[in-house]
């Protein structure tokens, strides 16, 4: 486990490393980045770099960890790439299951699969389930995400690469929105985010403006209009962050 500069975790917890290509917010991955520096130092866990890794002997961590904390689950993988066998992402739902003093956030791209597993998968309440959409083709996703038995859903629409149309966010708990970080960074215009903050209030969703991105995410911030947006579907939760 390790604690994160992500803004909308506390940690993270990764018993998969590595993933491929799938979707247009794939292009410039930082998961794919940082698995290449992190093995060019020489860290074990990550001698094949980025290429899909189960890691066995991590499964069991959070049951160890007894202060609470939020925990994003495979920030450097996607938890339904279609090469993770069922029976591991089924064991790893029941570690979740069982720590439930953590509160889980699971992110996907792969959503399709979602639908494949929700009727195998124990969702608890302490297991929060996302879909990334990052542009308007991905927009589909949506619909696996609502249909599933999580009881808190999340989109993340970061890389934001387009202004998203006609944003339905009826079964959405929350929205994460941020833009795209790195030196080949696609840019972000502030009325798309204006956009989804403004649909967010009128269907009472709680909006979390993560970052504008860019070459130097750090000097460009995450204030929009002069305020930081960091509301959670569940307030009591930020006090579990570390």
């Amino acid at each position: 486990m390790t604690t994160s500069k992500i803004e909308w975790t506390g940690s993270t917890w990764n018993p998969i490393t590595g993933c491929t290509k799938y979707s247009d917010g794939c292009q410039n991955c930082y998961a794919e980045k940082m698995a290449i520096r992190l093995k060019n130092m020489g860290l074990k866990k990550y001698s094949n770099a980025f290429k899909l890794t189960l890691h066995n002997n991590t499964i069991d961590i959070p049951l160890n960890i007894k202060k609470a904390q939020t925990i994003f689950v495979c920030s450097m993988s996607d938890i339904f790439h279609n090469d993770v066998p069922d029976n591991f992402i089924l064991e790893l739902f029941k570690v979740m299951n069982k720590a439930h003093w953590h509160t889980f956030q699971v992110l996907t791209k792969r959503a399709e699969r979602i639908s494949l597993l929700n009727g195998k998968i124990n969702w608890t309440e302490n297991i929060w389930l996302g879909t990334t959409v990052e542009n308007n083709k991905a927009t589909q996703r949506i619909k696996h995400l609502k249909d599933s038995g999580a009881f808190v859903k999340f989109l993340s629409l970061e890389p934001l690469l387009e202004r998203i149309n006609h944003l339905n966010l009826d079964g959405i708990d929350w929205v994460i929105v941020g833009g795209e970080s790195g030196y080949k960074a696609r840019p972000i215009q502030e009325d798309w985010v204006r956009d989804i903050r403004e649909t967010c209030n009128k269907q009472k969703v709680p909006f979390f403006f993560k970052q504008w991105g860019g070459k130097n995410k750090k000097k460009a911030g995450r204030l929009l209009d002069g305020k930081t947006y960091n509301e959670m579907p569940l307030k009591d939760m930020v006090d579990n962050f570390v």
